[in-house]
């Protein structure tokens, strides 16, 4: 009696031409769950101040409905609260450190449905995934290996001790030791001496996490581009959005002047109203979504007069929305 085989159906991961041409990461994997695992460390290289909560709203439990597991993503410290922690990545190379210093596992159970799924998720992201066979060589981070596409640099990753933080350690000592050895002089000096360097030391923590804060935020946020003749924020530009509200926040007397651009294609005044449409819409986002006041945003359009790159007035980075801090 001949032996029917039945041949186990390999999941469609495929990126099109299309895609790939509009892509920044491309992941390179030895299965679907390294594949799985590999998105994950792409998403984060690309947005390294993302938390738990961020990646959880970027990559949703309902992409994997049948993964035997309730979530994608747990604490890695977390351990026991699932019914089977097998069910997770969790050796030390495997594990996503977020921005706030955590790390965290990602869940390693994937059919093919929802591994499919999540393929087609990801490109939202300019993320797309190598079929399995190209991945001789891929044996980097857990099986799997990222190769970055269409020029795209990725931010750079938070270095050690910051300068400032040096600054502070020497004024703190500076101020012991006028205390220590300055008894001898008259108690209004000595009080008029220490009020002032207290007030220089919270201007300087003040300035400088604030314009680092930005600086991150403008990298990510002024890359973002639009589609042709179109004013629709992206997903990442409503990610960094997000982020900024925070910011403004945390300093309710800056005020900002978002900027739409155009490239050069079509007619001036054409290019001329959808640069304000642009810049709107991220007003209006920021509004509307993250509850920032309105009398703090200014929205401006410049239409096609200032290209990010003059030498290809058409290039896709020209189609964007930039940000000023006006105080």
């Amino acid at each position: 009696m001949e032996k029917k085989t039945e041949e186990k159906q390999a999941p469609k991961v495929k990126a099109s031409k299309e895609d790939i041409a509009g892509a920044r990461v491309r992941v390179y994997g030895k299965a679907q769950n390294r594949t799985a695992l590999g998105i994950m460390h792409a998403y984060m290289v690309m947005y390294p101040q993302a938390k738990l909560e961020d990646i959880r709203k970027a990559f949703p439990d309902s992409l994997n409905p049948d993964s035997g597991v309730k979530k994608n993503f747990v604490y890695a410290e977390d351990k026991g609260t699932t019914a089977d922690w097998n069910g997770f990545f969790k050796a030390e190379d495997e594990l996503l450190k977020m921005g706030d210093g955590k790390k965290v596992s990602v869940v390693s159970m994937w059919t093919k449905d929802s591994f499919e799924r999540l393929v087609a998720w990801a490109k939202q992201y300019g993320i797309v995934v190598a079929d399995f066979e190209k991945a001789a060589g891929g044996g980097q981070k857990g099986g799997f290996r990222l190769e970055y596409l269409n020029g795209y640099v990725p931010p750079k990753q938070k270095k050690g001790i910051a300068w400032w933080v040096w600054v502070l350690v020497v004024a703190v000592i500076a101020l012991l030791c006028l205390l220590l050895f300055g008894k001898k002089k008259a108690e209004p000096q000595v009080s008029e001496v220490e009020k002032v360097a207290e007030v220089e030391k919270v201007v300087v923590v003040h300035d400088t996490l604030f314009v680092k804060q930005i600086a991150e935020i403008e990298d990510h946020y002024n890359a973002a581009t639009f589609i042709v003749g179109k004013a629709d924020l992206s997903e990442e530009a409503k990610f960094v959005l997000h982020d900024l509200a925070k910011v403004m926040k945390d300093y309710p007397e800056i005020k900002l002047r978002l900027e739409g651009h155009t490239s050069a294609e079509g007619e001036a005044a054409f290019n001329q109203r959808l640069s304000e449409a642009r810049a709107q819409a991220a007003v209006d986002f920021m509004v509307n979504h993250e509850g920032v006041d309105a009398s703090r945003l200014e929205a401006v359009g410049k239409g096609s007069s200032e290209p990010k790159n003059p030498d290809d007035p058409k290039a896709p980075e020209n189609r964007r929305t930039e940000f000023i801090v006006l105080d």
